[in-house]
């Protein structure tokens, strides 16, 4: 295993973090541990055991990540793995109302069945009002302090989904050691962000760049083939881990042998350049062959975050399935992500509304000097008629 400086929490975070989303029927409401089949606790206990037995240290869970806080205390406790041989994260989204928000913080230690957190994270700044409920006088962030005092809390940060300028005032308030956020191969948007971040030594962990990603360990034929030698999994990692500017990137395993294709990606960590170089440029040229050079990568620049698009159509992100689906034969994925648009209960978390309808003068009028203007609508046209009609709902009660 390697290891980043967290920023300027100062730990050494192992360069993959074991994120616990996706444990078996984690989600599943009103189970109990003892509802969970042998072979079930048997496949958690395993999840543990080979991210120990690999090196990873860090711990990332949730309030909003269903039954993960409870698994955790459970297969935790019967290894008896010492407190001090990891660090443990957990995230409780701000609340308008703080006393709200101290209940469910204090809910989430009872899951957890923990003394104390070496990282609390405040799950989901996605828009300007989560972030004034933080900081604001007499807001949650207060709540935190006094829990830094009292030693149940020893670093804190956030995460988010929200826009990149959202993500920069979080960042550029000084008042968080760390982040996580969206950023890897097929969405670099952020990227300003993780900029943002490191002027102010945070800590930069990378959520779901597997899944959230790109769908990559199901991938279609022709993006394996533009990854090789490598899987698309262990090419992300490789892409993520050549800025030293990210520390951690999130595994959210559902079995033991899910960590596989990201351990495979520490046999290049000393050479990760002259490893995915020749890589990227594939992918780089299969992209412009499909979709023309004037289009990838360049089209999502300027383009308005969905609030401030008519309609709310979720333009950036419909954009960028279209052109991976078109590009790396990822219509797959882009059936999976629209449909977390076409469910509409994503908040802000997964918001806008799908393209089936929209508002073209008005689109145009916002698009006047976007280079694509033209086209813009025929392609939202397009992949609504590719993605439409698997409408899903988010995991995260969150």
């Amino acid at each position: 295993m390697k290891y980043r400086r967290f920023g300027r929490t100062g730990l050494e975070l192992s360069v993959f973090s074991l994120g616990g989303m996706r444990f078996p029927r984690g989600w599943e409401k009103g189970l109990t541990y003892e509802g969970l089949t042998d072979t079930e606790r048997e496949t958690i206990a395993a999840i543990l055991d080979r991210s120990f037995d690999c090196g990873i240290n860090h711990i990332e869970t949730a309030r909003g990540y269903g039954h993960s806080e409870d698994w955790f205390r459970l297969v935790l406790g019967a290894q008896a793995r010492p407190r001090d041989s990891y660090y443990l994260q957990t995230k409780v989204a701000p609340k308008a109302d703080p006393k709200e928000f101290e209940k469910t913080l204090q809910e989430s230690f009872d899951s957890l069945g923990c003394d104390y957190l070496d990282l609390f994270g405040f799950h989901g700044i996605n828009e300007q009002q989560e972030l004034d409920w933080i900081i604001r006088p007499g807001g949650c962030l207060e709540v935190v302090r006094r829990w830094q005092k009292d030693g149940r809390i020893r670093h804190v940060g956030f995460s988010t989904h929200g826009a990149c300028e959202v993500i920069v005032k979080a960042i550029e308030c000084g008042e968080f050691e760390y982040v996580n956020l969206h950023w890897y191969y097929i969405n670099q948007t952020n990227w300003a962000a993780i900029e943002a971040a490191t002027r102010q030594d945070m800590g930069v962990f990378i959520i779901s760049p597997t899944d959230k990603g790109g769908q990559l360990f199901a991938p279609p034929q022709k993006l394996s083939d533009a990854c090789a030698p490598l899987h698309p999994i262990t090419f992300n990692d490789l892409f993520c881990l050549r800025r030293p500017e990210v520390h951690t990137l999130s595994v959210g395993a559902g079995q033991a042998s899910d960590f596989d294709e990201h351990l495979a990606a520490l046999a290049y960590y000393d050479r990760i350049d002259g490893t995915i170089a020749p890589i990227e440029a594939r992918l780089e040229a299969v992209l412009q062959d499909a979709l023309g050079a004037d289009w990838w990568p360049s089209y999502s620049e300027g383009l308005p975050w969905y609030t401030q698009v008519p309609g709310e159509v979720n333009l950036p992100y419909i954009l960028r399935l279209w052109s991976l689906a078109k590009g790396l034969d990822m219509t797959g994925y882009g059936k999976y992500r629209y449909g977390m648009i076409e469910g509409g209960d994503g908040g802000n978390w997964m918001g806008g509304k799908p393209s089936g309808e929209f508002d073209e003068p008005a689109l145009l009028a916002l698009l006047k000097d976007h280079p694509h203007r033209d086209r813009i609508p025929g392609i939202l046209r397009e992949a609504h008629a590719m993605f439409k009609g698997e409408a899903k709902q988010r995991l995260s009660s969150d």
